[in-house]
Formats: C-alpha cells, structure tokens, sequence
C-alpha cells in the first residue's frame, strides 16, 4: 500500500459543544475544494462493501460523521507515477479527515463499525450516470478480509 498521487487528507475540527459536537466538513477555501454540484450521504452497513466506481469527471470529497469507513483507492492511470497502486484510509470520529478523490481513480469502501455509518460526499459537479464507471468487486484484486 503506499501514497497515490494527488489525493489529499484533510484533518477536521470536532468542537465540543453542550448538547453535542460540531463537525466540520468543507469550507469554499479549504484544499480539494473545485467547486460545488451536490452533497449526499451514503449509508454503509457492517462488514458490507461497495466497490468499485470511478468519476471521470467528478472530484470526491468523503467524510465519516458516524460510523467508520475504510476506503481503499487504486490509481490505474497509465501516466501517474502512482499506477498500480492502492491507498487504503478509514475514517471516523476518531480519524475525523476529509478524503478528496480526484477523478479517474477507482474506490471502494466498506463499512468498519458494529453499526450502519454514514458518509457525507461533497462533490463538485451534479452527479451524472454518464459520467461512471463500474466494475465487480473480483474487477480489481484487493483483499476486502485484510483489517487495519
């Protein structure tokens, strides 16, 4: 596993409040931020996985405000001096980052917690089936069973 090139990892602020915490996500002037189409939030179930998906266009940005989620990244970009290589992050409150995935390279993740978790993608274009492509989970070869 090691570093894919041009995915960043954004530490983010928790602020203890009475009543309960303030997570912060994204702000217009915050790295991995190239404009805004659509935020949604995914459910993920224990143990589950969903993978794989690729953006051509589309620049990700993941955060895990509940739960845990392990996200494995594999960069098949033939000019990038990543090619061939997996990057695995799991984020949580504990490793409370933002995950940016600029487009063309393929994700997958799994649900890592005791219950459902659920992760917000702040994207920056509106989300468009033309633009996606798929694989099976077999597609790439990448052991699902291996724990952190």
């Amino acid at each position: 596993m090691g570093q894919i090139d041009d995915i960043i990892l954004s530490p983010l602020k928790i602020i203890s409040v009475s009543g309960g915490d303030v997570l912060h996500a994204m702000k217009f002037d915050d790295p991995g931020y190239v404009g805004f189409g659509e935020a949604y939030f995914s459910i993920i179930n224990p143990g589950e996985v969903k993978a794989w998906k690729r953006h051509r266009q589309m620049t990700l940005n993941l955060v895990v405000p509940s739960g845990a989620a392990r996200f494995v990244v594999y960069d098949d970009r033939k000019n990038s001096v990543s090619c061939g290589t997996f990057q695995v992050i799991t984020l949580s409150k504990e490793n409370y980052c933002r995950l940016t995935i600029p487009p063309m390279l393929w994700v997958g993740f799994q649900g890592m917690d005791g219950n459902a978790s659920m992760l917000l993608n702040i994207a920056d274009i509106k989300h468009s089936p033309s633009e996606v492509d798929r694989k099976d989970i077999d597609e790439i070869k990448y052991n699902w069973e291996f724990l952190e």
